[in-house]
Parts: C-alpha cells; sequence; structure tokens
C-alpha cells in the first residue's frame, strides 16, 4: 500500500547525537533535597532543593535580610486570611524583630485582628448566619471598632492607628494577638485600607461613613511614605489579598515616583494560596518591570508562612 499522503520519508538513521555528559542540565544531583542534612543539622531548611521556588523562597529571605542591615523597609499586605489560620502570632514575632517594618490590611483584617484581641476568636460561619440576617451583626465587633474611629479620627489618626491605640490602651484581654496593638505600641505602622460596604461593621449604625473615609486616606497617606523608601533594596509582600492591597500598592508606586522618589530596584513578593491576576500584575510584574525582582510563591498559608518564618529565624541566628 502506498503512502496516500505522498510525504517524503525521512532517513531518521542519519540523526546526529552528542554525548549526554556534554548536554547543559537545568537540574543535577548538587542540587538536589538531601534527607542527609536532616542528619546533620535538625533543619528543615537544608532540606529544601536548589531548584524553582524552593530557590525563589531561599531569595526572598536573603532579600529580606540584606533589606534590613541596609536599613531598608519590609513591608506586609496582609489579606484576611493570614487571621483566619491562626498565622498573625508569627508577624507579631517578625515585628519584634525588626524583620517587618510596617503593615497594610484591608478591613476585613481589621476585623479579625479586633476579634482577636476582643476574645481570642474570629472568622464567623456565615453560611449558618446569612439566612437569618444574623450574619456580621456582632455587636462587640462594630462598637470596638467604630468607637475607636469616632474617637480618634477627629484627632488626626489614622483607622490603623485609632483602633491600635484603643487596644493598646483598652481593656482587651487578648492584646497579645493583635497586629493593630503591636503596632501602636511599637510605633511600627500599620495601615487600614477600607472599601466601604465591604465589611460587616459598615452594616451597624455607629458607622460614620465620613470619618471611615477620612481615616482610610490617611492611612494611605502613610502607607505611600512607607512605600517611598523601598527603593534600594525594600521588600513588598502581598500576603492573600486578591484585589484591594495589590491595587492600592500600585497606585502608592505611582504615586511617590510621581513625587521624585526613586522607588526603583527593590523585590516584591506574592504568596497566596492560588494565583490571581492582581497580585501577579500590580506587585510581582509591573512593579519591578525595570529594575528589581518580583516573586510569586504558591501554597496554603498555614504551612508556607510559618516555613518562611523558620526560615527567617534559621538565618538570622545562624542555624548550620
Amino acid at each position: 500500500m502506498g503512502d496516500r499522503y505522498r510525504l517524503k520519508k525521512l532517513a531518521f538513521d542519519q540523526v546526529s547525537t552528542y554525548s549526554l555528559k556534554e548536554r547543559h542540565h537545568k537540574v543535577s544531583r548538587g542540587t538536589f533535597a538531601d534527607p542527609r542534612r536532616w542528619d546533620e543539622t535538625r533543619d528543615v531548611v537544608g532540606l529544601l532543593p536548589e531548584i524553582l521556588k524552593a530557590t525563589d523562597l531561599t531569595a526572598v529571605v536573603e532579600a529580606v535580610l540584606a533589606a534590613r542591615s541596609k536599613g531598608k523597609p519590609v513591608i506586609w499586605g496582609v489579606g484576611a486570611h493570614v487571621f483566619k489560620v491562626g498565622c498573625s502570632p508569627l508577624l507579631l514575632d517578625l515585628m519584634s524583630r525588626d524583620l517587618i517594618t510596617g503593615i497594610a490590611m484591608h478591613g476585613a483584617g481589621l476585623v479579625h485582628d479586633v476579634e482577636l484581641a476582643l476574645i481570642g476568636a474570629t472568622s464567623e460561619d456565615v453560611e449558618t448566619e446569612i439566612g437569618s440576617g444574623r450574619f456580621g451583626m456582632a455587636e462587640e465587633t462594630a462598637t470596638a471598632i467604630n468607637g475607636a474611629i469616632a474617637q480618634y479620627v477627629p484627632k488626626g489618626l489614622g483607622i490603623g492607628e485609632a483602633v491600635g491605640r484603643a487596644l493598646e490602651e483598652g481593656e482587651y484581654p487578648h492584646t497579645d494577638l493583635s497586629l493593630l496593638a503591636a503596632g501602636f505600641a511599637q510605633a511600627l505602622p500599620v495601615t487600614v485600607h477600607v472599601a466601604v460596604g465591604t465589611d460587616i461593621v459598615h452594616m451597624h449604625p455607629s458607622t460614620d461613613g465620613a470619618l471611615v473615609g477620612e481615616g482610610t486616606y490617611r492611612d494611605f497617606q502613610r502607607f505611600c511614605s512607607m512605600v517611598s523608601e523601598i527603593g534600594d533594596g525594600g521588600v513588598y509582600f502581598n500576603i492573600g489579598s486578591a484585589v484591594l492591597l495589590p491595587e492600592i500598592f500600585l497606585k502608592a508606586l505611582s504615586l511617590v515616583r510621581n513625587l521624585g522618589h526613586p522607588a526603583r530596584d527593590f523585590v516584591t513578593v506574592d504568596f497566596d494560596m492560588i494565583r490571581h491576576y492582581r497580585p501577579s500584575v500590580n506587585v510581582v510584574e509591573r512593579p519591578t518591570r525595570d529594575s528589581g525582582r518580583g516573586y510569586s510563591i504558591t501554597g496554603h498559608h498555614e504551612i508556607m508562612l510559618p516555613l518562611l518564618y523558620h526560615m527567617l529565624r534559621s538565618r538570622l541566628e545562624g542555624a548550620p
């Protein structure tokens, strides 16, 4: 039977080859994970292969330590999920060790942080409560947040500082779990960026929309001041915010560059469970396109953040 396609048969026996030993290889045994390192150090960091995202994670750790050695900022934009999976104590410890110099959160983070300070628990069961109209109607949460805004925003404070001051100076049994309280106590800026109508406290009659807007705008101004110092080696993390904080970071970056600040040659990092458009584009890609480096690290926060913390502490304390 003839070849109905009328194609010329190729002479495979004339293919040229070369030795495997001459080829460039992307991985080799020297870069592999080696369980013998555990026997030597008892340190999980030593088990990471020097390949792909493990290399990126190591580079992120080095960037943080390099930034602090130069006195450059390390700013964390923190989504609500960080609180909901129990990782805020890790951030509190890094703040105390001067490895975080500023934090930005949106209104959901504010709610969770305050509830943790109030009762040491947070994250209501929306599916259970939404049918009855009880979702978001916890009185103490709204009273604490809206009360702090009403008391201190008229005195010139932003929402982050206002609530942090109220928590730190008030009678709250679990302020050791609060990033806002720790920020106020340490004079470390913690800013809150609110989209009106997105947070449960906005449903309560104690909300003053004008003061919320005034307070969150002050926090945007403060956040811009933080970003203005990020050039030449600073680091910005976006941890689990898919929309709001990536947009705010990009606008802040444009503003400070417009004002003449040399906000270039820095590192950005997006940590999240799945990849999203805005963090990828507005945090990792666009800000570092002409200088610096952006990293995307994908994984569950309750696993990846303890790993990042461990790596920072290991390097900082000179673990073998």
